[in-house]
């Protein structure tokens, strides 16, 4: 019998954990035909040393993998799981390469061949091969995914790039690593040494992007402070992390508000001066004073207001004046002596200058 309810207490154990397990995936098990196994994905021991550097800088931590299969049809799903939005839009950026395209899903994402990258928020998604899920069945995978993620909006800064950069080469950067990894995926990586000077861990952010209009090219870079004190500081480091290289020392610093631009390596300065001149950005001030709907009354009302509350105080006073001193008197003359300057209850102080006694009632 003790061993009966021993086996079941563990059962229950069991199936408790493995329940509690499924909870905690973010994957779900299953999904339209779709089903299969979730397991845990461990960050990849033999990735490039620049990407073990970026996924230590983005906070990456234990995700997850799983084969589903609809009939014949197999796909592979992997998620990576990161510490916020912004650093899951670091890797992400990391992620894509130039010419990758859009996908249908109405969501930050990149199709490539075979494979496809979406930003979930804190996490990023990569299913392959595309070709054999469905676009309804891939939406159902993403917004299942999506109910388990962190909502927190994506950093502003994306939004500051010129429309028209090239597909697959806008790049964020919220650390040193992430930012040399943009740097040299775009072919600048001769301006991987601003990363010292950047002021990352003052907060700095950095987005870049490649544009291309004919023979013209160039390398938008945006970095953004937390105050425009701190921007005008870091200005001055970059300058001199520009003069110190022959090669870089054409490169022109502009800054407005908190942000800082630099075009990298255009093929001319006209267009250099037409991608900056197109960046998205601009400070607004708001007065938030505090107000109220009532108005003031006109002066003279208020002038005749003081004067009528006076003249009540000065009426108020000499009634009670008149009406204090009136009983008093009253009293001491029907009553002289019971009620008021009673001869026995006053007291009085003498010298004793003379040898007359002081007698009180000679005071009225």
């Amino acid at each position: 019998m003790l061993k009966l309810r021993f086996i079941t207490v563990l059962s229950l154990a069991l199936a408790a954990g493995s329940y509690s397990s499924a909870q905690q995936n973010s994957l779900p098990t299953h999904f339209g035909s779709w089903s299969g196994q979730v397991s845990a994905q461990w960050v990849e021991t033999e990735a490039p040393l620049n990407y073990v550097k970026l996924w230590k800088e983005s906070g990456r931590t234990t995700g997850e993998y799983c084969e589903y299969s609809s009939g014949q049809a197999k796909i592979r799903v992997s998620l990576e799981k990161y510490r916020d939005p912004s650093s899951a839009y670091e890797a992400y950026t990391a992620y894509i390469r130039p010419n990758m395209l859009p996908s249908t899903l109405n969501r930050t994402s990149a199709v490539d061949g075979d494979r496809l990258f979406v930003l979930v928020g804190s996490f990023v998604l990569e299913v392959r091969p595309i070709q054999a899920i469905s676009t309804p069945d891939l939406a159902t995978l993403v917004d299942l995914v999506s109910a388990r993620s962190d909502k927190t909006p994506l950093p502003p800064i994306r939004g500051y790039l010129p429309r028209g950069f090239t597909d697959g080469t806008q790049k964020y950067a919220l650390g040193p690593d992430g930012f040399r990894v943009a740097l040299e995926t775009l072919g600048r990586g001769e301006y991987s040494l601003l990363a010292e000077g950047a002021g990352f861990n003052s907060g700095a952010e950095a987005m870049l992007g490649q544009y291309l209009h004919g023979k013209d090219s160039a390398v938008l870079l945006l970095i953004e402070y937390p105050t425009p004190q701190l921007a005008e500081q870091h200005l001055r480091h970059l300058e001199q992390s520009l003069s110190a290289s022959a090669n870089l020392a054409g490169t022109k610093i502009e800054r407005e508000g908190s942000l800082l631009s630099l075009v990298l390596a255009p093929t001319s300065t006209a267009f250099a001066e037409e991608v900056r001149n197109a960046i998205r950005y601009g400070t607004q001030v708001t007065w938030n004073e505090p107000h109220q709907t009532l108005t003031d009354p006109p002066l003279l009302s208020t002038i005749s207001t003081i004067f009528i509350v006076t003249g009540v105080f000065m009426l108020v006073a000499v009634v009670l004046g008149v009406a204090f001193g009136g009983v008093r008197l009253l009293a001491k003359v029907l009553f002289p002596g019971k009620v008021f300057d009673r001869p026995e209850q006053m007291d009085v102080l003498q010298l004793g200058l003379s040898s007359k006694r002081i007698d009180s009632r000679d005071f009225y």
